[in-house]
């Protein structure tokens, strides 16, 4: 009786080996091509805006456009990754549907559920490869492409003030810049740090200009509308100033930026960024600052133990409203880093979500057409990436849950997905 039995199931396994090698393989050829074509189209776009003015410009020889094009790689497959994976899926089930492949293999005694099992295993698999280039490998590339860029075009005016981000690259300061237009500086924040013989000053100006070079190695930012917390006097308060000049002394041994942006950070960096920040809010929040004891002896000590001494001769309130202001900018960091971090965990899982929806919409389209998968295809990652520009926006807001929106594509696209392809096994 077994001898009987065993040769049916045997056949029935092997058959399901074959087909799980089969469409396997399939997804895999389409996924490397489509992979290909979408990583070409995000390098294309970097290329024509960063590399190709340099080259066209003379700045540079070919050879140094040819590494930064390779820095750029790894960015560019972050986002074809998940792209060329929900195309090739529909492309291929599109394919099977359409030449009534499927049919026969449920016709065989085989469901849906366990034909696509593979290619579920080798979405996780994508998962983790995209995780590398989303915590990693692509922030690191893109950070060391743009440092690449800053030292080729030697432009201190652009390059070494960058917006929107704490700089600590400058040797006894601290500088947060909120717009940086051609040279043209908006929310200018300079914490200039104490030395054995001078207490620390901060800075704030509405607004600037950078100069051009007065000296080797030195910027010049000519700040209007200045404002400075003084540490030579014992009371607190804050001279106005119209307009004042400030020389900065850049990094002389790497003459460049070496800190990345927050959205060029690498996960680790991130968390670093994070811890470092939280420890200066919870600084400034120590220090109860208000007009009611802006002058007690305690919190003139705190402000010393945060190298921010004040003095000379404003308000109580001006000068607690101005630090509040500071410690605003600060929280604003923290979430900003917050939602980097949530943003480069949840692309990672792109790859699964995108493979639920496509199996079962490519079988429902059953179509052989390319142009109609890469359409459909298209029209997903524009809805995927719509929430995470969307939380990506909302990073200074705080009370909207930026982080939380993030992870909704995840969710929804897995959750539609997971109906969509049980009912495709149903025959539904």
């Amino acid at each position: 009786m077994h001898g009987a039995a065993n040769p049916p199931l045997c056949a029935g396994i092997q058959r399901l080996k074959t087909l799980h090698k089969y469409i396997t393989g399939q997804v895999l050829a389409a996924l490397l091509l489509t992979v290909a074509v979408f990583a070409f189209v995000v390098l294309l776009l970097n290329v024509l805006h960063d590399v190709l003015p340099l080259l066209f410009g003379g700045v540079v020889p070919l050879g140094l456009v040819a590494k930064a094009i390779g820095l750029l790689l790894p960015f560019a497959c972050v986002y074809a990754l998940p792209m060329g994976f929900i195309t090739a899926t529909l492309l291929v089930f599109g394919r099977f549907s359409a030449d009534q492949e499927l049919t026969a293999m449920r016709a065989s005694g085989v469901s849906l559920l366990s034909l696509v099992t593979p290619v579920l295993l080798l979405s996780l698999l994508c998962c983790g490869l995209s995780a590398w280039f989303n915590l990693d490998l692509g922030p690191r590339a893109r950070a060391e492409f743009l440092n690449l860029r800053f030292e080729l075009l030697h432009d201190l005016a652009s390059a070494q003030i960058p917006e929107g981000q704490m700089i600590n690259e400058f040797p006894g300061v601290q500088v947060y810049i909120e717009k940086n237009n051609g040279g043209d500086l908006q929310g200018i924040r300079i914490l200039k740090l104490p030395t054995p013989t001078n207490g620390a000053t901060l800075i704030i100006a509405s607004r600037g200009r950078l100069t051009p070079d007065h000296a080797p190695n030195q910027l010049v930012v000519d700040l209007v509308d200045a404002h400075i917390i003084n540490p030579n006097a014992r009371n607190a308060s804050v001279t106005s100033m119209g307009k004042w000049t400030f020389n900065f002394s850049p990094n002389a041994v790497t003459n460049r930026m070496t800190k990345p942006k927050i959205s060029d950070m690498t996960f680790g960096q991130l968390r670093q960024e994070l811890r470092e920040r939280k420890r200066d809010l919870q600084a400034l929040q120590q220090l109860n600052f208000s007009a009611a004891n802006a002058g007690a002896p305690a919190t003139l000590a705190g402000l010393q133990r945060l190298n921010l001494a004040a003095g000379t001769n404003a308000s109580p309130a001006e000068t607690g409203a101005m630090l509040r202001e500071v410690a605003g900018l600060w929280s604003r960091e923290i979430e900003r880093a917050q939602v980097a971090m949530h943003r480069e965990i949840a692309f990672s899982f792109a790859c699964f979500g995108f493979t639920l929806v496509g199996i079962p919409l490519g079988i429902r389209v059953h179509r052989r057409e390319t142009n109609i998968g890469i359409a459909i295809a298209l029209m997903l990652v524009v809805v995927y990436y719509g929430f995470t520009m969307l939380g990506e926006s909302l990073a200074a807001r705080p009370e909207f849950y930026p982080h939380l929106i993030l992870w909704l594509p995840n969710f929804l696209f897995q959750a539609i997905g997971a109906a969509l392809l049980w009912r495709a096994n149903r025959g539904i």
